[in-house]
């Protein structure tokens, strides 16, 4: 007994069988392609959208044949199928599991040719989606890759890429103020270099305790850029020290971070007399180094918190362009400070401010140390 068939299938478009259902979008494709199949003068209805905006090679195949092929004579259309021969023939040089019943197939699934343009609008939003998950991606992989000889400037490079992502989408789908996007909480960032991060940081605080005035020449360090919650708080002791023209020793940064609470999550402090004895380097060094790591850091948050926004069907364009550019906010206040920090002017990829205040943190510390100071 043969098995009954779904219209919207077609085994012999791929090379290999395809265990997950397809997405809302493979609907949305074949019903635009079907729409300019029966009907192909509505191809003038159809803006926003090329080949490459569909999600499989046999759609991207077919609509740049309907795209480059001369329109029929609609009476001649109505009566044979030369025309659709051609757009498979076509089709086929790009794509070559495309059969002829599959186009017969995607005539039938299309509800009703007139809403090609509602479907093209449909096939542009989920191609948007695909291309700021892709250019997240990349600026992930970019902050990883420690074969890059410059990699401060190529992360940036590849922040500025993605933004320019997220302004093409917005020309195309103008953000509504207020409508956030939906995902699940991201991973902290972890450091790729945790041990080297922490042993820089103790000797940044080791030699800003015995260089006090030195600390003025570093106002671009943050307490979010350290690694740790305990060096994140150290460092506003100093600072705090150093403000008020406190005498700077070991001995009394301890006792303002007793003051502060610090050596409540059990820090010893013997421990911490000892690391602010061994200064090496100077401040600005270190601070340096700090910094840079905090660009990585926000860089790669960010990465992964758009990924996770445009990984999920739900959020519409207009929330991925408000969330994106909140989140782009980020890189664009820590990359300002390193510019100060190192005398650096390269152009400023123009980032549209956020409706409101962004949240990620730019280092994994930065998120304990908020939530320690909330609790004062």
């Amino acid at each position: 007994m043969p098995h009954p068939t779904d219209p919207y299938e077609d085994d012999d478009l791929d090379d290999l069988p395809d265990t997950h259902p397809p997405q809302p979008v493979r609907y949305a494709e074949q019903a635009l392609l079907g729409a300019l199949l029966l009907d192909p003068h509505r191809l003038g209805d159809v803006s926003g959208i090329a080949a490459d905006s569909f999600s499989t090679a046999a759609h991207a195949a077919l609509f740049a044949s309907i795209s480059t092929l001369p329109p029929p004579d609609p009476a001649e259309h109505a009566k044979n199928t030369d025309w659709l021969n051609q757009v498979l023939a076509t089709g086929r040089e790009q794509a070559r599991g495309l059969t002829a019943s599959y186009l017969h197939t995607l005539i039938q699934v299309c509800p009703w040719p007139r809403h090609a343009p509602a479907y093209a609008r449909m096939v542009e939003a989920e191609h948007a989606r695909r291309r700021l998950q892709s250019a997240a991606e990349r600026l992930g992989l970019t902050v990883h890759d420690t074969s890059l000889p410059h990699p401060v400037q190529t992360v940036l490079a590849a922040a500025d890429a993605l933004a320019a992502v997220v302004d093409d989408i917005a020309s195309r789908f103008p953000p509504r103020a207020g409508i956030l996007p939906r995902t699940a909480a991201t991973p902290p960032v972890i450091a790729p270099d945790y041990t080297e991060a922490v042993q820089e940081e103790q000797l940044l605080l080791a030699t800003a305790t015995a260089h006090p005035a030195d600390i003025e020449s570093v106002p671009w360090l943050l307490p979010a850029d350290f690694t740790l919650p305990l060096h994140a708080g150290l460092w506003q002791c100093l600072t705090a020290l150093a403000r008020r023209r406190d005498p700077v020793d070991p001995v009394t940064v301890l006792w303002e971070a007793q003051q502060r609470g610090l050596l409540d999550d059990g820090s010893e402090p013997g421990e911490v007399l000892r690391m602010l004895a061994e200064p090496a380097g100077s401040v600005e060094h270190w601070g340096e180094r700090a910094l840079r790591r905090s660009l990585l850091a926000t860089a790669e948050y960010t990465g992964r918190l758009i990924e996770a926004y445009a990984g999920d069907p739900a959020n519409t364009p207009f929330q991925l362009v408000v969330g994106a550019r909140r989140s782009l906010a980020d890189i664009a206040a820590v990359r300002t400070r390193w510019q100060h920090a190192t005398g650096a002017t390269p152009p400023q990829q123009r980032l549209p401010a956020p409706t409101t205040r962004a949240g990620p943190p730019t280092t994994t510390v930065a998120h304990a140390a908020r939530s320690t100071r909330a609790t004062r």
